[in-house]
């Protein structure tokens, strides 16, 4: 929240454990977010698995900037 309200785009990387909270927080602050989920845990992953989570989260992430960027 506090790259966008100085105006560069941000987004949050959360495992999926964290959904309601992130759900709440953000209703609470009034504030959208842009998040992508990853699977829950990440400790104990082997460095293979992580990765592949981090390619994995890569597209989304980087689509939610570039939406983020198209509106300021």
């Amino acid at each position: 929240m506090n790259f966008d309200t100085r105006g560069l785009p941000g987004v949050s990387v959360v495992t999926q454990a964290f959904t309601d909270a992130v759900e709440k927080q953000s209703g609470a602050l009034g504030f959208e977010p842009g998040v992508v989920y990853v699977p829950h845990p990440i400790q104990n992953r082997t460095p293979e698995e992580l990765a592949k989570i981090a390619d994995d989260c890569v597209e989304p992430v980087l689509a939610l900037l570039q939406v983020s960027t198209r509106k300021t």
